[in-house]
């Protein structure tokens, strides 16, 4: 399941960033204008063939990575048992969670062959922290909030019923009157 569209990142990071990165070597996509309207599937018309077909083999590649990240996001998900392909709302909190996850392993993918310090480079650290993410919410110590379909079924609403236990109180209303 994609949770991230080719619109929603030629917001951010944005058509340059993905035609640099998403160009093949031998046609690059040097237009980011066709970038972006390729991205957002609009009209191209006003570009040459040759330029449309360059930027319609980075889209390819961009699409690659999303389903990579989208089957990569399943794994983590079906080890906590949630019944795949997940159906949230488009407004939920676990859909912007694992739309952010997703923009940040797709970024990775198409990063692959940059030559970086992989312990300063924020597209690596963020994969790793979207990794790290799913891993705690595979184990169930993470939550993708309201509405997560994973959440316990035994209160109204999927809240965790919560239960306090003290010891017996030392002073009761009678000995304290005592200090008036």
């Amino acid at each position: 399941m994609a949770y991230i569209t080719t619109t929603e990142l030629a917001e951010r990071p944005g058509a340059r960033e993905l035609a640099q990165l998403a160009s093949a070597d031998a046609q690059p996509v040097s237009d980011f204008a066709l970038m972006d309207a390729t991205l957002r599937g609009q009209d191209r018309s006003a570009w040459t063939p040759a330029q449309t077909a360059a930027a319609d083999l980075a889209l390819a590649r961009v699409q690659d990575a999303i389903a990579e990240a989208g089957a990569l996001i399943d794994g983590y998900l079906a080890q906590r048992g949630y019944t795949l392909p997940l159906a949230l709302p488009p407004t939920s909190t676990g859909k912007s969670v694992l739309s952010a996850w997703a923009r940040s392993i797709t970024r990775y993918l198409l990063n692959k062959s940059r030559i970086s310090d992989e312990g300063k480079d924020p597209v690596a650290r963020d994969y790793r922290d979207a990794l790290k993410m799913l891993g705690l919410l595979a184990q169930g110590k993470y939550s993708l909030g309201a509405g997560d379909p994973a959440a316990p079924a035994n209160v109204p609403g999927g809240a965790t019923e919560v239960r306090f236990d003290s010891a017996p109180s030392v002073f009761n209303r009678s000995q304290l009157r005592s200090f008036h």
